[in-house]
């Protein structure tokens, strides 16, 4: 390992020291560190500096600092450089990271000593067409959620699968994700834990008129073709919960498994439920 890339969350002081000691953990060791822009800059480092979208040219692995939304933003970011990631947890739940700040050097010892995997993440592609017309494409690695406004009417959400008609959902909306993002809104919303393996699509819906209303899992190969409509203009799609676009009544938005996905860097193997008990206190134990 010979060049590492660093990025922070935005925001927290904390995350600069962190960061500063992390560099210099690496730079003992001799490897190359990469810093994104704008912490380079507040490191006094900007010798280090390299726009985010460079660093699938210049780096070998990128050590995301922050929580899970932190995490979310770099790997569509990086979507399709096949860039490892190792996330550092400063948020609360992290479900997505594997290290903590108590234990860099350790961290740094397993990276630079191999002792390492990478766990191969599955992300979306989703399409937005308005009359026939293709308005934005994205790329998400949880979900794509279609829902209403905080205090309006409901929406109705109608499924296709491959053209294929599924059901109307009349409610508060739907969730696709991937099996990384059921334990985030889709699980919230009532949808099952997937393991990060398993080659699908779940549909969830949210807040549902109808007791028959449940999640479905569809196949990572197939396409899932939504049609919107409303009898009012609040409707908003949402990437990962982090970016959004209005919809309009008649739009239609394809979702499929995307051709990228996210290497995430683990300690080992079978770690994503014993994540899962930790995180959700224990729960299951």
């Amino acid at each position: 390992m010979k060049s590492i890339g660093i990025v922070t969350i935005k925001g927290k002081p904390e995350a600069r020291i962190i960061a500063r000691e992390l560099m210099h953990l690496l730079e003992e060791k001799d490897v190359q560190v990469i810093l994104e822009e704008s912490i380079a800059s507040k490191l006094g480092r900007p010798d280090l500096a390299v726009p985010l979208q460079a660093f699938g040219e210049r780096a070998e692995l990128v050590c995301v600092l922050g929580g899970d939304g932190t995490l979310l933003g770099i790997a569509r970011t990086l979507a399709g450089h096949s860039l490892p990631i190792l996330g550092i947890n400063l948020g609360t739940l992290g479900f997505l990271s594997e290290a903590e700040p108590d234990n860099l050097r350790q961290a740094v010892d397993n990276l630079l000593s191999g002792k390492y995997y990478v766990e191969q993440r599955s992300m979306l592609d989703a399409k937005l067409i308005r009359r026939g017309e293709v308005l934005a494409e994205f790329t998400a690695m949880n979900d794509i959620g279609i829902a209403k406004g905080a205090f309006c009417r409901i929406i109705q959400c109608t499924v296709y699968i491959d053209e294929t008609y599924v059901a109307t959902v009349n409610g508060d909306g739907v969730i696709v994700s991937s099996p990384t993002g059921s334990t985030a809104y889709s699980l919230a919303a009532g949808g099952p834990i997937v393991a990060p393996n398993v080659n699908m699509l779940l549909l969830t819906p949210v807040a549902p008129h109808s007791l028959t209303a449940r999640p479905i899992v569809f196949s990572g190969e197939q396409m899932i073709r939504i049609d919107v409509d409303a009898k009012h203009k609040e409707i908003g799609l949402s990437i990962d919960g982090q970016l959004g676009y209005a919809l309009e009544g008649g739009d239609q938005i394809f979702i499929q498994k995307s051709r990228y996905s996210t290497p995430l860097v683990k300690w080992k193997t079978g770690s994503f439920f014993a994540t899962i008990r930790t995180k959700l206190h224990g729960e299951w134990e």
